[in-house]
């Protein structure tokens, strides 16, 4: 797959984004949207923080989007994530109309956008998300094994 440069340049972001989520012991996954060439929405994982199930970095990161354009549909909006979406999230993308989402790395044990099953891009949804992945997919995921090797470390999970 290819990349533009542009994808590298939102997909660091989203790395940055991520790294933000350690503050609160949370897993480190970023999300960013842009349009236009800007960003609109950003997100990190806050489940820690919140006690809240839902605050994945895509989902913060597809609310704010919402509120900057001001409408639920985000047709003119790229996502960049570090990690493939859940199911939650994907089903989040589909309904917001989120035309492309590339992703850096692969959850073998929830993704939802190929590796499970793909919600992203079910032929009987209405609606098809373009889905674009391995975007430094390695740097993606040793964030997210360091962040599991430190709790092992401290007795944690």
């Amino acid at each position: 797959m290819t990349f533009t440069p542009e994808d590298e340049k939102w997909m660091r972001l989203a790395l940055q984004e991520a790294e933000k989520a350690l503050v609160h012991a949370d897993v480190p996954i970023g999300a960013i949207a842009v349009r236009n060439n800007e960003v609109i929405g950003s997100g990190y994982n806050r489940r820690e923080a919140d006690q809240d199930p839902t605050a994945h970095a895509e989902m913060l990161a597809i609310r704010q989007a919402a509120q900057v354009v001001g409408y639920w549909r985000l047709e003119e909006v790229t996502l960049y994530c570090t990690l493939e979406p859940c199911c939650m999230c994907a089903g989040a993308m589909v309904l917001a109309r989120l035309p492309r989402l590339v992703y850096a790395t692969a959850d073998p044990k929830a993704g939802a956008g190929g590796s499970i099953f793909n919600m992203l891009q079910h032929p009987q949804l209405n609606h098809q998300v373009q889905v674009e992945s391995g975007l430094f997919a390695d740097e993606a995921a040793e964030q997210i094994r360091a962040f599991f090797r430190k709790l092992r470390a401290e007795g944690q999970k």
